[in-house]
């Protein structure tokens, strides 16, 4: 498992309340319906690439490596947002994708 970012570990020291209130409904949308951990990790990948959330990306990609979801998959997945979101976004999001996947 790849570290989690400072600032969200001073976070989580501070609001230990908010922290665990946020993970509960991490978890309850997660066992929500019938979509297994790869395909919801993917899907939120998407959704992180779709808000232009250079820190989400970051974090949704950590997950993905987590699941042990392959450089080429997550890769894909950003490709595949260039004909709805336009290249120059898809581009940034392949970037912030790249800070994870080239230390990996």
């Amino acid at each position: 498992m790849l570290p989690l970012p400072e600032k969200f570990l001073e976070f989580q020291d501070k609001y230990p309340d908010v922290t665990a209130a946020y993970n509960a409904l991490g978890s309850a949308v997660h066992n929500s319906g019938p979509l297994d951990d790869k395909n919801r990790a993917l899907i939120k990948l998407g959704i992180a690439i779709g808000c232009q959330s250079e820190g989400a990306v970051h974090s949704h990609v950590r997950k993905a490596l987590d699941l042990n979801i392959s450089k080429e998959e997550i890769r894909q997945a950003i490709l595949l947002s260039a004909p709805t979101i336009g290249f120059p976004f898809m581009m940034a999001a392949l970037t912030w994708a790249e800070d994870i996947l080239s230390n990996e």
